[in-house]
């Protein structure tokens, strides 16, 4: 099994930066994919970044030229730079990870989730 954890989030004026973390430990061969995803107020939860252990990216559109993902190594973790914050960028911010199991589906992990506000 994967267990996850969150840190990084917290409050910031528009136009600044932060940095999401997620430590990732247990059975690190049960993860093909990592992303970060986030639910702003009264919305669906949406896809922000993800990576794959090949690392290959892909990004949201809204955030492509503002947010960065990496991850240096399966032992490290799984970062978000935020630069530019915007307002509509004030969300919980959930880290994921994925393993394609083929016919059998997926095994998903979520964190517990970091709240990111901005202000304006």
């Amino acid at each position: 099994q994967v267990q996850l954890v969150e840190s990084g989030g917290g409050l910031v004026q528009a136009r600044g930066s932060l940095r999401l973390t997620c430590k990732v430990s247990g059975n690190l061969s049960y993860v093909d994919k990592m992303g970060w995803y986030r639910q702003r107020p009264g919305k669906q939860r949406e896809m922000v970044a993800t990576i794959t252990t090949g690392g290959d990216t892909n990004y949201a559109e809204d955030v492509v030229d503002r947010f960065a993902i990496s991850r240096d190594g399966a032992e490290t973790p799984l970062v978000l730079q935020m630069y530019n914050l915007k307002p509509e960028d004030t969300a919980v911010y959930y880290c994921r990870t994925q393993k394609f199991l083929g016919h059998a589906g997926e095994y998903n992990v979520w964190g517990q989730g970091t709240q990111v506000t901005v202000s304006s």
